[in-house]
Protein backbone atom coordinates (compact mmCIF):
# COMPACT_ATOMS: atom_id res chain seq x y z
CA UNK A 1 0.00 0.00 0.00
CA UNK A 2 1.67 3.32 -0.99
CA UNK A 3 1.89 6.12 1.81
CA UNK A 4 -2.18 7.09 2.89
CA UNK A 5 -3.42 5.49 -0.26
CA UNK A 6 -6.38 3.06 0.78
CA UNK A 7 -5.86 -0.86 -0.24
CA UNK A 8 -9.08 -1.51 -1.99
CA UNK A 9 -9.90 -5.19 -0.86
CA UNK A 10 -11.30 -7.48 -3.70
CA UNK A 11 -14.77 -7.70 -2.53
CA UNK A 12 -15.28 -3.88 -3.17
CA UNK A 13 -15.57 -1.92 -6.23
CA UNK A 14 -13.64 1.06 -5.53
CA UNK A 15 -12.96 2.86 -1.92
CA UNK A 16 -16.07 4.72 -1.72
CA UNK A 17 -17.89 1.64 -1.26
CA UNK A 18 -14.93 -0.21 1.02
CA UNK A 19 -15.37 3.52 2.93
CA UNK A 20 -19.13 2.93 3.47
CA UNK A 21 -18.82 -1.03 4.51
CA UNK A 22 -16.75 0.48 7.01
CA UNK A 23 -18.63 3.33 8.43
CA UNK A 24 -22.25 0.27 8.37
CA UNK A 25 -19.67 -1.96 10.07
CA UNK A 26 -18.47 0.56 13.11
CA UNK A 27 -22.43 1.41 13.33
CA UNK A 28 -23.70 -1.91 13.47
CA UNK A 29 -21.06 -2.64 16.51
CA UNK A 30 -21.27 0.42 18.44
CA UNK A 31 -25.09 -0.39 18.61
CA UNK A 32 -24.14 -3.87 19.90
CA UNK A 33 -22.04 -2.24 22.24
CA UNK A 34 -25.14 0.28 22.85
CA UNK A 35 -27.54 -3.19 23.38
CA UNK A 36 -24.29 -5.04 25.95
CA UNK A 37 -24.47 -1.92 28.14
CA UNK A 38 -28.24 -1.45 27.85
CA UNK A 39 -28.43 -4.44 29.85
CA UNK A 40 -26.28 -3.38 32.73
CA UNK A 41 -28.06 -0.15 33.24
CA UNK A 42 -31.49 -2.17 33.15
CA UNK A 43 -30.51 -4.19 35.77
CA UNK A 44 -29.36 -1.03 37.86
CA UNK A 45 -32.94 1.05 37.07
CA UNK A 46 -34.68 -2.57 38.41
CA UNK A 47 -32.80 -2.95 41.35
CA UNK A 48 -32.59 0.48 42.47
CA UNK A 49 -36.22 1.07 41.94
CA UNK A 50 -36.51 -2.27 44.44
CA UNK A 51 -34.06 -0.67 47.18
CA UNK A 52 -33.71 3.42 46.60
CA UNK A 53 -32.92 4.04 50.10
CA UNK A 54 -29.62 1.19 49.98
CA UNK A 55 -29.18 2.69 46.81
CA UNK A 56 -28.93 6.30 47.95
CA UNK A 57 -26.94 5.27 50.99
CA UNK A 58 -24.52 3.69 48.39
CA UNK A 59 -24.44 6.48 46.31
CA UNK A 60 -22.56 9.02 48.65
CA UNK A 61 -20.36 6.43 49.35
CA UNK A 62 -18.51 7.49 46.38
CA UNK A 63 -16.16 9.75 45.59
CA UNK A 64 -17.84 12.43 43.42
CA UNK A 65 -14.90 14.38 43.37
CA UNK A 66 -12.71 11.83 41.24
CA UNK A 67 -15.35 10.46 39.54
CA UNK A 68 -15.95 14.56 38.56
CA UNK A 69 -12.63 14.96 37.37
CA UNK A 70 -12.53 12.30 35.22
CA UNK A 71 -15.70 13.12 33.83
CA UNK A 72 -13.81 16.58 33.14
CA UNK A 73 -11.01 14.67 31.45
CA UNK A 74 -12.90 12.03 29.19
CA UNK A 75 -14.80 14.91 27.84
CA UNK A 76 -11.50 16.16 27.21
CA UNK A 77 -10.43 13.14 25.49
CA UNK A 78 -13.45 13.19 23.34
CA UNK A 79 -12.84 16.57 22.07
CA UNK A 80 -9.11 15.70 21.14
CA UNK A 81 -9.90 12.66 19.48
CA UNK A 82 -12.47 14.78 17.34
CA UNK A 83 -9.58 17.04 16.37
CA UNK A 84 -7.68 14.38 15.63
CA UNK A 85 -10.84 13.09 13.13
CA UNK A 86 -10.93 16.06 11.55
CA UNK A 87 -6.86 16.83 11.34
CA UNK A 88 -6.83 13.46 9.21
CA UNK A 89 -9.28 14.63 7.26
CA UNK A 90 -7.34 17.52 6.20
CA UNK A 91 -3.89 15.28 5.72
CA UNK A 92 -2.04 17.51 8.72
CA UNK A 93 0.01 14.01 9.76
CA UNK A 94 1.60 16.03 12.18
CA UNK A 95 -1.37 17.51 14.08
CA UNK A 96 -2.60 14.08 13.80
CA UNK A 97 -0.37 11.74 15.42
CA UNK A 98 -0.04 14.78 18.26
CA UNK A 99 -3.97 15.00 18.78
CA UNK A 100 -3.81 10.82 18.78
CA UNK A 101 -0.93 10.75 21.50
CA UNK A 102 -3.08 13.39 23.56
CA UNK A 103 -6.30 11.23 23.34
CA UNK A 104 -4.24 7.98 24.26
CA UNK A 105 -2.38 10.18 27.67
CA UNK A 106 -6.36 11.22 28.59
CA UNK A 107 -7.75 8.05 28.69
CA UNK A 108 -4.41 6.70 30.41
CA UNK A 109 -5.54 9.36 32.71
CA UNK A 110 -8.60 8.18 33.25
CA UNK A 111 -7.90 4.69 33.96
CA UNK A 112 -5.01 5.85 36.83
CA UNK A 113 -7.43 8.20 38.39
CA UNK A 114 -10.14 5.06 38.31
CA UNK A 115 -7.55 3.29 39.77
CA UNK A 116 -7.01 5.34 42.44
CA UNK A 117 -10.98 5.62 43.69
CA UNK A 118 -10.98 2.12 43.65
CA UNK A 119 -8.12 1.80 46.09
CA UNK A 120 -10.25 4.49 48.30
CA UNK A 121 -12.87 2.16 47.80
CA UNK A 122 -10.75 -0.64 49.22
CA UNK A 123 -9.23 1.41 52.14
CA UNK A 124 -13.13 1.97 53.17
CA UNK A 125 -13.80 -1.35 52.94
CA UNK A 126 -16.32 -0.68 50.08
CA UNK A 127 -15.46 -4.13 47.79
CA UNK A 128 -17.63 -6.98 47.77
CA UNK A 129 -17.38 -10.00 48.48
CA UNK A 130 -13.78 -9.12 49.59
CA UNK A 131 -13.84 -6.23 52.08
CA UNK A 132 -17.47 -5.15 52.56
CA UNK A 133 -17.86 -3.32 55.90
CA UNK A 134 -21.11 -1.37 55.95
CA UNK A 135 -22.69 -0.77 59.81
CA UNK A 136 -25.86 0.47 59.34
CA UNK A 137 -29.30 -1.31 57.83
CA UNK A 138 -30.00 -2.32 54.56
CA UNK A 139 -25.76 -3.58 54.17
CA UNK A 140 -26.84 -6.07 51.60
CA UNK A 141 -28.71 -4.18 49.53
CA UNK A 142 -25.89 -1.45 49.71
CA UNK A 143 -23.91 -4.12 48.96
CA UNK A 144 -25.27 -4.78 46.05
CA UNK A 145 -25.48 -1.32 44.88
CA UNK A 146 -21.79 -1.95 44.86
CA UNK A 147 -22.04 -5.14 42.88
CA UNK A 148 -23.09 -3.13 40.21
CA UNK A 149 -20.93 -0.09 40.99
CA UNK A 150 -18.08 -2.36 40.35
CA UNK A 151 -19.46 -4.26 37.18
CA UNK A 152 -20.31 -1.12 35.40
CA UNK A 153 -17.03 1.24 36.02
CA UNK A 154 -15.00 -2.03 35.30
CA UNK A 155 -16.58 -3.34 32.03
CA UNK A 156 -16.13 0.57 31.17
CA UNK A 157 -12.98 1.22 32.32
CA UNK A 158 -12.04 -2.16 29.87
CA UNK A 159 -13.38 -0.48 26.52
CA UNK A 160 -11.61 2.71 27.47
CA UNK A 161 -8.46 0.17 27.72
CA UNK A 162 -9.28 -1.07 24.20
CA UNK A 163 -9.89 2.19 22.87
CA UNK A 164 -6.47 2.99 24.08
CA UNK A 165 -4.72 0.27 22.39
CA UNK A 166 -6.89 1.09 19.00
CA UNK A 167 -6.02 5.00 19.07
CA UNK A 168 -2.07 3.85 20.14
CA UNK A 169 -1.97 1.70 17.04
CA UNK A 170 -3.56 4.37 14.51
CA UNK A 171 -1.37 6.63 16.09
CA UNK A 172 1.79 4.71 15.09
CA UNK A 173 0.20 3.92 11.97
CA UNK A 174 -0.26 7.74 11.25
CA UNK A 175 3.07 8.66 12.24
CA UNK A 176 4.01 5.86 9.25
CA UNK A 177 2.12 8.16 7.00
CA UNK A 178 -0.76 5.69 6.85
CA UNK A 179 -3.31 7.92 6.27
CA UNK A 180 -4.70 10.89 4.14
CA UNK A 181 -7.27 13.48 3.20
CA UNK A 182 -8.24 10.52 0.84
CA UNK A 183 -7.90 7.63 3.19
CA UNK A 184 -8.85 8.22 7.08
CA UNK A 185 -11.43 5.58 7.62
CA UNK A 186 -9.72 3.36 10.04
CA UNK A 187 -9.30 6.97 12.27
CA UNK A 188 -12.94 7.77 11.86
CA UNK A 189 -14.15 4.43 13.03
CA UNK A 190 -11.46 4.27 15.91
CA UNK A 191 -12.93 8.08 17.11
CA UNK A 192 -16.38 6.60 16.75
CA UNK A 193 -15.82 3.93 18.88
CA UNK A 194 -14.10 6.08 21.13
CA UNK A 195 -16.58 9.09 21.35
CA UNK A 196 -19.60 5.76 22.12
CA UNK A 197 -17.26 5.36 25.51
CA UNK A 198 -17.48 9.16 26.29
CA UNK A 199 -21.27 8.94 26.16
CA UNK A 200 -21.60 5.73 28.12
CA UNK A 201 -19.66 7.36 31.18
CA UNK A 202 -22.07 10.67 30.84
CA UNK A 203 -24.90 7.81 32.03
CA UNK A 204 -22.09 5.99 34.57
CA UNK A 205 -21.75 9.25 36.04
CA UNK A 206 -24.77 10.19 37.36
CA UNK A 207 -26.56 6.99 37.82
CA UNK A 208 -23.80 6.14 40.37
CA UNK A 209 -22.89 9.14 41.35
CA UNK A 210 -25.36 11.72 41.41
CA UNK A 211 -28.23 9.66 43.78
CA UNK A 212 -30.10 11.63 46.19
CA UNK A 213 -26.85 13.93 46.49
CA UNK A 214 -28.02 17.47 47.44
Amino acid sequence: MASGVAAIAPQFDDAEQQRSASNLGIWIFLATEVLFFGVLFAAYAITRVRYPEAFAAGSRLTNITLAGINTAVLLTSSLTMALGVHAAKEGARRALVAWLCLTVALGVGFLAIKAVEYRFDYLEHLVPSVDFVYPAPQADQVELFFYLYFLITGVHALHVLIGIGCIAVIAVMASRGAFSASYFTPVDVTGLYWHLVDIIWLFVFPILYLVSRS
